[in-house]
Parts: C-alpha cells; structure tokens; sequence
C-alpha cells in the first residue's frame, strides 16, 4: 500500500524481534529504514534482504546504553538520507528482579536501556525535525507491564512505567509542531528475546510456546508481524491525529475481573 513512501524511519533494537519486524514491514511499505543494535551480524543480515527486496537500508552498530551512540545513530541517518521523519524506539532489556533482590546496576540497566536511550533518541530525532519545520512520527514499544507487572520485572516496570509517561509527555508538548508520539504496551509475545529468557529464567523446554498459548485467550503469543503492521498504521497517514496514546495491545484486559 505505501504507507510509509518517501519516509526515513529509523529503528533502534532493529536487529531482532519487533524491531527487526517493524523494519521488514517499513520496508516493505516504502520507507528506507535504519537499523540499529549491537549485534553486527545480525544487523547486516537484516540490512542485506531489505536491500534484496529494493529498500533502501543502513545498519548502525549501536549500543543505545550509551547515550553518545544512540544519538550518533541519529546523526548518521541524517548524514545518510538527509533527514528522520519516524523513530521507533524497540530496544529493550528484559532480565528479571524483583524488589528486594534487584541491584543497583541491575536497575539503572534498565533504566539506560528501557528509559534513557528512548529518552535521548527522541530528543535527537525531535531535534532534527523541528530543524527542517518537518511533522514526524514516534513510537515507543512499551509494555503492558508497565501497569503493574509480575514480582520478577520491577525495575523493567519502573522504567516502561516511565517510557508512559514519557510518551505522554513528549507528545503533548510537540503536538503543535504535528510530531505524533505514541506507545503501544505489547503483551507477551513470541520473540528470539523471549525464547532465550524463558529458557534461561523459567527452565523452559521447546514446547513453552504451545503450552504458554493454551493458557491464552486468543490461543497463542502475540506475533511480531501483526504488531510491526501496527506500528506501521501508527507512523502513516492512516493514523490520523492521533497522538499520545499508550495503546494497550494484548489479549488480557486490564482491569477486568474473574
């Protein structure tokens, strides 16, 4: 449909999971898309079959725990294709602590990754925009754990807890310069990054998934390529005005009651 014709997106955490999602269905709706992550081999593998499929792509090796490199990632697609119209901020870190056994470092890991990267990513990204008078698009991939969460994920909690209110805020103070900021809290979903946390934390076997989507109410995990086509919709046109929303995108109702 061509969504996204004629748009640079930039995805942070692009080399896996949602964020590699995102980018084969930005690609795959017009846009040129930069992926960024630490993993090179990945990265360029990803890079090479959107290239294959006649979309222009970059990958930048980035660890975006580090405020300099996340920005600078936004820097090279600059340099590269003149300008960002859309930033998708999918890097996450997802390792368990509960309150009582979560370290300092453990926290602020967290909060590097899950809260100040997206943090300083928008800042650059916004930057560039209001350089050029241009609208843009945002989203952040939060978590619907951010309402409350399981006793194992507290100080991911904090730190999507503040990537809310963030995506709040940021939204509300550029809405007048037509920069649309959005999140979606994704429930659990069938990811690379889940397999090897529910193998490594939850003694998980190769049967997890089917186990885990019998428990569900739509029967399986939520999929990657039906929330990348969302993230899509939310960066298009087809959006609309909407801005500011942290969408609840899962199976569970919160706040419902059995």
């Amino acid at each position: 449909m061509g969504l996204l014709n004629d748009r640079v997106v930039l995805v942070s955490g692009g080399t896996q999971g949602v964020g590699a999602g995102v980018a084969r269905a930005a690609a795959r709706e017009g846009a040129t898309v930069t992926v960024t992550g630490r993993r090179r081999e990945p990265g360029e593998k990803l890079v090479a079959a959107l290239r294959e499929s006649g979309a222009e792509a970059l990958f930048v090796a980035t660890d975006v725990a580090d405020v300099a490199q996340a920005q600078a990632s936004v820097a090279t697609t600059v340099k590269a294709f003149g300008r960002v119209d859309a930033l998708v901020n999918a890097a996450g870190l997802t390792s368990r602590g509960t309150l009582v056994d979560t370290s300092p470092e453990l926290f602020d890991e967290h909060i590097a990754i899950n809260l100040r990267a997206p943090f300083f990513l928008m800042q650059a990204a916004v930057r560039d925009m209001l350089r050029r008078g241009a609208p843009g698009g945002i989203v952040n991939v939060i978590s619907s754990s951010e309402l409350g969460g399981q006793p194992y994920l507290a100080p991911y909690v904090a730190a999507k807890a503040g990537l809310a209110g963030l995506t709040r805020n940021a939204a509300h103070a550029h809405r007048f310069d037509r920069i649309r900021i959005n999140g979606l809290d994704i429930g659990w979903t069938d990811t690379e990054g889940e397999d090897a946390i529910q193998r490594r934390f939850h003694d998980a076997d190769d049967g997890w998934r089917e186990e885990a989507g019998r428990r569900l109410p739509m029967g399986k995990l939520g999929q990657v390529d039906e929330i990348a086509d969302f993230v899509v919709f939310l960066l298009s046109d087809r959006s609309g005005v909407v801005t500011g929303s942290v969408i609840d995108w899962d199976q569970n109702v919160f706040g419902g009651l059995d």
